[in-house]
């Protein structure tokens, strides 16, 4: 009898040392301005998600703030974070295959000068830094409506082939970024 006692009274530690853990794991996945972007992700909010699956790597609600369609449309989070929007486009595969959303995260764009690449890329960097940062992996355009310049990340990965990141510069420092899925990443109007 004694044995049981002690048995019960072990599953209740056990169940709430795991609630804790999941607590804990949530609270470290929030997306934040610590946050790194890559080619294809912001911490854990990865191009190709869909809406609810973005929400729930984000930990927040993410709210409409530009509606150029119901084709293409930004979302941006609620709360702390200021400065990033995601680019939201339709998957022609979950169409056809009639998923409950085929509305997907294309691309992510940074106005935030303290959110980094995982290279340490920022809003306010020059030029050279860029080119220093990703050696011999920047494509340079001109810019289509200041005396700027494209600075365009194409990645030597094969599984990256598909994505971009572009810094925007105003012809000396970098005003602003963004990264994501072809083409969507190179529309140099967003939705427009």
């Amino acid at each position: 009898m004694n044995h049981k006692t002690t048995l019960l009274t072990f599953a209740p530690v056990t169940i709430t040392f795991f609630s804790v853990t999941l607590g804990t794991v949530i609270a470290q996945t929030k997306l934040t301005s610590q946050a790194k972007v890559t080619v294809n992700s912001m911490g854990p909010v990865k191009i190709g998600m869909n809406l609810p699956e973005a929400a729930a790597a984000a930990n927040t609600r993410l709210s409409v703030s530009y509606a150029g369609s119901d084709s293409c449309y930004y979302l941006q989070t609620e709360g702390e974070l200021k400065g990033v929007s995601f680019m939201v486009t339709k998957d022609d595969v979950k169409s056809r295959l009639q998923y409950v959303t085929s509305d997907v995260i294309a691309r992510v764009d940074v106005n935030n000068p303290k959110i980094t690449t995982v290279s340490g890329a920022k809003i306010g960097d020059t030029e050279a830094r860029i080119k220093s940062l990703y050696p011999g992996q920047i494509k340079v355009t001109p810019h289509k409506y200041t005396k700027g310049y494209y600075l365009t990340f194409i990645p030597k990965n094969k599984a990256e082939q598909n994505y971009r990141i572009v810094f925007e510069t105003d012809g000396q420092r970098v005003t602003r970024y963004r990264a994501g899925k072809l083409p969507e990443v190179e529309y140099v109007e967003g939705c427009s």
